[in-house]
């Protein structure tokens, strides 16, 4: 059997390996026998002092018969790294995205050319923002192999309990109400995830429920009634219609959202084990992760997202009712799965959900302007949708056979 030991302690390395490989900057800079190790040889690989004094002996001394100048040498490798880049770049599964954009963009643009108008730009952007932070919330739940089918309810239910605190009482600061709309999301994403992780129920199943009763919590509160811009303070509709250089506050406060996201999911230990454990949940408590105690924690984020997003949707539409989101849930897990996430769980980036929604938003405002039915809006995000986990399915078959 053999066992993979990884450690930063010399003398351990020594003393307990049969071989040992140093890695710098994701790549192999040494490798070595146990009897033939010594710490020095591992000190000099893992700071690459070994390559980068033998680049500068070979620069430096005579260039034999046939051999390449040093001048010929860095252009051959200047354009291999030029070739590696582009190859990266173009693996990219958020090339797709942006090149989706562009074949929506160029057309629509040439038969409307209201597509690019700052009214318009700046409208789109506004969305972007409201979906991007509520697809981000359902990333985390999906990167652990469960689904989240109530964010558009707790969308809807925060935002009429934020809005009616507002109207109810006219003096309050606007951040508590944003806060009350959070708590609200937490409170509903901590429900979620308890039902999934200790009542062991598939997520699906639990927030299909989740969906429904929220919503109706949503209609007995509203009693069919509406909550309207002039019932609210200023400062409420300006926390998202303010623009910050030209940028709208909504999409500045998603900005700093998915930002955070981002640095929380590639720096800290705890965005690592969330993808673990969708990677593979049984290696993952083999390691000693907390695994239900991490499914517990993305619904509550996913929650306290919708949350927020409730907040933001109230300040953005400013006119709130029952049906608030209503449907919005297919549109987030479009994005999220248009975006790069795997429906198995384990992979996926902010940059690719965020993308993804924008691209979801630019076909539908694309057809909206040449004048498409709105009915075909569903049936598109469906087969956007069958594309995109088509797509998954296939590279993950690949990788299987690599």
């Amino acid at each position: 059997m053999a066992i993979i030991l990884i450690s930063s302690e010399l003398p351990e390395l020594v003393g307990m390996s049969h071989r040992i490989l140093v890695l710098k900057e994701g790549r192999v800079t040494g490798e070595f026998d146990r009897h033939k190790a010594s710490q020095e040889q591992i000190m000099h690989a893992a700071t690459g002092a070994d390559l980068d004094q033998r680049s500068s002996e070979e620069t430096q001394g005579s260039i034999p018969d046939g051999a390449t100048s040093p001048s010929r040498r860095k252009g051959t490798a200047a354009r291999l790294s030029l070739s590696a880049v582009l190859r990266k770049i173009f693996a990219r599964r958020e090339l797709g995205l942006v090149i989706a954009m562009a074949a929506v963009v160029i057309p629509v643009s040439t038969i409307n050319p209201r597509m690019l108008s700052g009214s318009n730009l700046i409208a789109l952007a506004m969305d972007a923002a409201l979906l991007s932070i509520v697809a981000a919330g359902q990333m985390l739940v999906i990167i652990t192999r469960n689904i989240d089918l109530s964010v558009a309810s707790i969308i809807g239910l925060a935002a009429y309990i934020s809005a009616d605190a507002l109207r109810a009482h006219p003096g309050l600061n606007i951040l508590l109400a944003v806060a009350l709309a959070c708590a609200v999301g937490l409170g509903c994403g901590m429900l979620n995830g308890l039902v999934v992780t200790l009542g062991r129920v598939p997520a699906i199943v639990v927030t299909l429920g989740t969906l429904a009763l929220y919503r109706g919590f949503d209609s007995l509160m509203a009693h069919g009634k509406q909550i309207s811009a002039d019932q609210v303070p200023a400062a409420w509709l300006d926390l998202t219609n303010r623009s910050f250089a030209g940028i709208p506050g909504v999409a500045v406060i998603a900005v700093a959202v998915l930002l955070l996201l981002a640095l929380v999911l590639r720096n800290l230990s705890v965005g690592r084990e969330l993808f673990a454990i969708g990677s593979n949940p049984d290696g993952a408590r083999l390691i000693g992760i907390r695994v239900q105690r991490r499914i517990l924690g993305a619904f509550a984020c996913a929650g306290l997202l919708a949350g927020l997003d409730g907040a933001l949707w109230a300040s953005r539409y400013a006119t709130i009712d029952a049906r608030v989101a209503s449907g919005f849930e297919l549109t987030v897990i479009a994005a999220v799965v248009v975006g790069g996430v795997g429906i198995r769980g384990g992979s996926g980036t902010i940059l690719g959900i965020a993308l993804g929604g924008l691209t979801l938003l630019v076909i539908r405002n694309g057809l909206t302007l040449v004048r498409v039915d709105p009915l075909w809006l569903q049936g598109v995000y469906g087969l956007v949708i069958l594309g995109a986990i088509t797509i998954d399915a296939l590279v993950a078959r690949r990788s299987i056979r690599r």
